[in-house]
């Protein structure tokens, strides 16, 4: 799959860094560096714009790296980048760490996994199909 991009970064475009990543590291792209205060929440700028096709969506995911050392993730993990946002990517990112976390210029802050979606059409109806489960919701399934 092709998409077309314009990098407006100071770094190269992201990259599979393995033959089957599903995700590309995104970079921090900044003129000076940014504190991130415990439990404070920023937008931190890629410099990257997009045009993903339509019945696609582009997935901005934690680093697993950074959650675990660092306490530092997506709070609306996945964001979803529509296919018609032609702005800036910018991820979103919070410290769930009671330390301040400084993200510097080029810093690999999140992943991008280009995910298909399904367009659905409603069909309202008077009931649903019965399952075994039926309505059991949350911890209906048991603990084993």
């Amino acid at each position: 799959m092709k998409i077309k991009v314009i990098n407006k970064s100071k770094h190269e475009l992201p990259e599979y860094k393995t033959a089957f990543s599903a995700g590309m590291d995104l970079r921090a792209n900044l003129d000076a560096s940014v504190v991130l205060k415990p439990f404070e929440r920023k937008i931190i700028p890629t410099g990257l714009y997009m045009e993903i096709p339509p019945g696609y969506e582009g997935q901005i995911r934690p680093r697993s790296g950074l959650a675990l050392k660092h306490g530092i993730g997506c709070p609306n993990s996945p964001g979803t980048i529509d296919a018609d946002y032609r702005g800036e990517l910018g991820v979103i990112l919070v410290n769930l760490s009671t330390e301040e976390f400084t993200i510097n210029d080029g810093e690999r802050i999140a992943q991008l996994v280009i995910a298909k979606h399904e367009t659905i059409v409603w069909e309202e109806v008077d009931e649903l199909s019965e399952t075994v489960r039926g309505e059991g919701g949350y911890g209906s399934s048991g603990i084993k």
